[in-house]
């Protein structure tokens, strides 16, 4: 079965998270590993459903998920998070919390995220109808030392995914 691990991506909206963790997700079942997904959207509409996106709801959420990451790691499952979870003591906390979690920094400027926005929000947010949105009028703290920063900006999405396999490889999770 292998060893458990979480994988926590962050980043802006927009900037290829969820992206990169199906294609990891897909690399890892063809290697025969048990892995799982939690997609910050689906989990705000399955998990979270009535949390608002103030900063205390938010830093719920981003719990939420780690607790269910930190139980499928622990038994044996890689446990893929994709949620923008922006506040930086918030994943420290689960980086504590959970003994093996990986932290990836999807690092994204915000005009490519702006210019990839497939469901309009942050048109919206520009204009002043979402208030709170990460990036635009409440703030992204990106990850001082993660474990894996990927440029989604200037590599493909193939090329990403692979870089988060090696680095599963020379961790000893695969």
């Amino acid at each position: 079965m292998g060893k458990g691990v979480t994988i926590w991506f962050t980043g802006l909206s927009g900037a290829g998270k969820s992206t990169i963790s199906a294609i990891v997700a897909q690399k890892l079942q063809a290697l025969g590993r048990n892995v799982e997904v939690l997609d910050g959207d689906e989990v705000r509409l399955n998990l979270s459903a009535g949390l608002s996106f103030s900063k205390a709801d938010r830093d719920t959420n981003v719990r939420r998920i780690g607790y269910v990451c930190r139980l499928l790691s622990r038994n044996g499952v890689i446990a893929i998070s994709a949620a923008i979870s922006p506040y930086r003591s918030t994943r420290e906390e689960l980086r504590t919390n959970i003994s093996d979690f990986l932290e990836i920094f999807i690092d994204c400027p915000l005009g490519v995220c702006i210019d990839r926005d497939v469901k309009g929000l942050y048109a919206r947010a520009l204009k002043g109808e979402i208030p709170a949105f990460t990036g635009v009028s409440d703030p992204y703290e990106p990850p001082l030392n993660p474990d894996l920063t990927i440029h989604t900006d200037s590599e493909t999405k193939e090329a990403s995914a692979e870089r988060v396999v090696q680095l599963l490889y020379e961790r000893g999770y695969l």
